[in-house]
């Protein structure tokens, strides 16, 4: 599983870093929080703000009652200047857009001319490239969007990475957790995540892992990805289709056993 089969435009993102000498397509996300934090404490020549116009500040509030720092959009907001909020660790860039209603949890990163639409729920542990697409009802946690990528309408992202040029149709969902037992339930159990790569069983070591999605991949609407879904880049999954979880190589393409693939 060499990045190669993932991503073609891995240097032009910022933090490409952060994915120097992995072992696994994954494991950015096991030291995500804290490189994020370094990376907002990092970050040169932002103004820092208590407060923005057009924005409610929430923390130790009524709106925030989990003590989970967090911004509510109140009207339209376009960011002129890089600018980040130290009270909650969250970071605009310059001419991202936030719509009325959308809410954002820290720690966050989000780059340049961007557009958060109405009702998106960014709920912290995020990482958004530059030109890219939260849409309307789309909720995403403790995740990493590469440049040019789109999940416009009621899309759900957990722990995953997706990487550039990305399309998620509407309504499709990178599941992040399986199916647990009553016990496991009884007893708050997360059973650590497996898959099978080329014959093999691989431990995750994560209980919470949504999928890797590879650069140009492309999700139609209503497609669900199971948990720890590897999709190479420029791989397709057709409408209406659930992804078991496993590699796929790039240019895979995945729809119902009675939907004609055209290549």
């Amino acid at each position: 599983m060499d990045l190669k089969h993932f991503y073609d435009h891995l240097d032009d993102f910022a933090y490409k870093h952060w994915f120097e000498g992995i072992e696994t397509p994954w494991q950015p996300l096991d030291t995500f929080e804290p490189s994020l934090r370094d990376a907002l404490d990092d970050l040169p020549d932002v103004r820092q703000v208590t407060s923005l116009d057009g924005l409610t500040l929430a923390k130790n509030d009524a709106l925030s009652r989990l003590n989970e720092p967090a911004c509510y959009v109140e009207r339209w907001v376009e960011i002129t200047e890089p600018v980040i909020l130290k009270p909650l660790d969250i970071f605009l860039d310059r001419g991202t857009v936030l719509e009325p209603s959308a809410i954002i949890k820290g720690p966050a990163i989000i780059g340049k001319d961007c557009e958060i639409r109405q009702g998106a729920y960014l709920r912290g542990g995020i990482l958004v490239g530059d030109q890219c697409v939260i849409g309307h009802n789309t909720e995403v946690k403790h995740s990493i969007i590469m440049n040019h990528t789109e999940a416009g309408h009621f899309n759900y992202i957990g722990d995953s990475i997706i990487g550039s040029y990305v399309n998620l149709g509407a309504g499709s969902r990178l599941a992040n957790l399986e199916l647990r037992s009553p016990a496991d339930k009884r007893d708050a159990l997360f059973p650590r995540i497996r898959l099978e790569v080329e014959g093999k069983e691989v431990h995750t070591g994560r209980s919470k892992f949504g999928a890797v999605l590879g650069d140009y991949v492309e999700v139609g609407c209503n497609a669900v990805l199971s948990p720890a879904v590897l999709l190479g880049k420029e791989s397709w999954v057709y409408p209406n289709f659930t992804v078991p979880k496993g590699y796929y190589p790039p240019q895979t393409r995945l729809a119902p056993a009675d939907r004609k693939i055209k290549r």
